[in-house]
């Protein structure tokens, strides 16, 4: 049987990579063939995506890919790629962007966040989307570019998430995949559609949205401009498919649980963010859900990611920018191991606190919050991350409760995928926070499970099931066993008072 390679354009919040999956009908092999780094531009009018150079970057993964494959007698079947969720762009009439999409960090999206919960009430949308409330979800940017520039919503003729505006690159075809305009607060989760009465309630013009296509989805062939572009690599035959477009969701899929023989599990998708949740066949709106904000997205196989999003490695990664940009280059692995050495539980911050959201000065409002609640501030780079690595851990504590509480069952394991998973202190905390067996891996889920639904999407895997299957026979995973919960249980009323501070 002939290999048939997947190309997995995966973008996270801060780098990107292209990645070549080979499958031979039972086991799946991955190769980073190219990465790079990507962060967004403070200008004027606010914080944006460079567009053009992330475009250059995939179209050099692809060529990259394209070489490899060619040397390897792969055959290159189709590529997808995924990305963050809730940012956007928009369309005019001659398929241009109009504008430059705003990073979902501006701090701009906070007014019209506040604006549009005075205006209609959380229950009110909650009841319509399903989604947790956090202010830069793309509804709350929309409603601030109508505050700022409503031509440009006036002149669209169509609104497409990040990943959908690559697509249409690659292929000229036009597509909102469902997982991802998911996290836009925009969708009911009941039916997959565009919650129009909400957003006619929010003056929110609606004749720019989509018809919407689910995970696996065939958007089309290589355009000829990207195959002219790149003449000696032979993609005239490639397929691009819709991965799961949210980079969660295809990590998700990923997830080498086998439901038939532990249905009792939970995820944790570790990153930048961290997304805590569990599956369901259906939405589950209810006031409660309401009150803990949790969140109904879209997954692959039609499935509802039933979440909480949770600030995540960001903490880490904004304190190792802060300490380069005053001249110590720890690389992550040292941090860790400083953070292994430093005084357990000696400082403990909400994660999702609002002012760690923005970018910057990470370890000066780490101290803030430390001597906002009477604790000792850090004062090292290794009591900075510890501090940041027990509080995650500490929330996930929480929101794995949380989750149990409203679903009326208890987890018999929590399942971590993604690259926040190459963290074994915190791999640790958290079986010793959550007090359950961790199993740890894929680490590379995401562009795995988008390899996976690609193949889906063509037909060498019949479902999400298989999907997993898969996972299963190629990927090494870690279990962790809770050592230390004692030390978490003590602590833990003093984390909950700190949320109420």
């Amino acid at each position: 049987m002939t290999t048939q390679g997947h190309l997995a354009l995966d973008l996270g919040a801060e780098s990107g990579r292209a990645i070549l999956a080979t499958f031979n009908g039972g086991r799946l092999a991955i190769e980073e063939l190219h990465r790079f780094r990507h962060l967004p531009a403070k200008l004027p009018s606010g914080l944006h995506w460079n567009l053009t150079e992330l475009w250059a970057q995939l179209m050099a993964g692809l060529g990259k890919t394209a070489a490899a494959a060619k040397q390897r007698n792969v055959e290159l079947v189709s590529l997808g790629c995924d990305t963050w969720g809730v940012d956007y762009a928009l369309l005019g009439k001659s398929g241009q962007v109009l504008g430059m999409p705003y990073c979902y960090r501006d701090d701009k999206h906070l007014a019209a966040y506040h604006k549009a919960i005075d205006n209609l009430g959380k229950k009110a949308i909650y009841d319509a989307t399903g989604i947790q409330f956090m202010y830069l979800n793309t509804l709350y940017q929309v409603v601030a570019q109508k505050e700022r520039e409503p031509g440009l919503l006036d002149m669209a003729t169509r609104l497409v998430m990040i990943p959908d505006l690559f697509h249409y690159w690659f292929t000229g075809n036009i597509t909102n995949e469902a997982t991802d305009i998911s996290t836009t607060q925009m969708i009911d989760p009941r039916t997959g559609k565009w919650a129009k009465p909400l957003l006619n309630q929010l003056g929110i013009p609606t004749h720019f949205l989509g018809d919407t296509v689910p995970a696996g989805s065939v958007i089309g062939k290589l355009r000829g401009g990207v195959i002219d572009e790149l003449a000696q690599a032979g993609l005239s035959n490639v397929d691009v498919i819709a991965p799961g477009t949210h980079d969660t969701a295809a990590a998700v899929a990923a997830v080498p649980v086998d439901v038939s023989k532990t249905p009792r599990w939970a995820y944790l998708s570790s990153g930048t963010w961290s997304l805590m949740g569990v599956e369901l066949d259906a939405p589950m709106i209810s006031d409660a859900a309401c009150e803990a904000s949790v969140t109904h997205e879209r997954g692959v196989g039609n499935k509802i990611r039933f979440l909480k999003n949770i600030a995540g490695l960001w903490l880490v990664q904004e304190c190792r920018r802060d300490f380069q940009k005053h001249g110590s280059e720890l690389e992550y692995a040292e941090l860790t191991r400083l953070a292994a050495e430093a005084e357990p539980m000696r400082t403990l911050v909400n994660p999702d606190h609002e002012p760690f959201v923005a970018p910057g000065d990470m370890p000066k409002k780490i101290a803030a919050f430390a001597q906002a609640t009477g604790q000792p501030a850090p004062t090292t780079p290794g009591q900075f991350v510890r501090c940041c690595l027990e509080s995650l851990a500490m929330a996930y504590r929480r929101t794995l409760g949380l989750l149990e509480r409203l679903l009326g069952t208890k987890f018999d394991v929590l399942h971590i995928v993604g690259g926040g998973g190459q963290n074994k202190l915190l791999n640790q905390m958290t079986a010793d926070a959550c007090g359950l067996p961790v199993i740890v891996g894929p680490h590379e889920a995401t562009a795995i499970g988008n390899a996976l639904v690609q193949a889906m999407g063509r037909g060498a895997i019949k479902n999400l099931a298989e999907i997993r299957q898969v996972v299963r026979d190629s990927f090494e995973l870690e279990t962790y066993h809770p050592t230390g919960k004692a030390s978490f249980d003590d602590q833990y009323g003093r984390y909950e008072k700190l949320l109420k501070m």
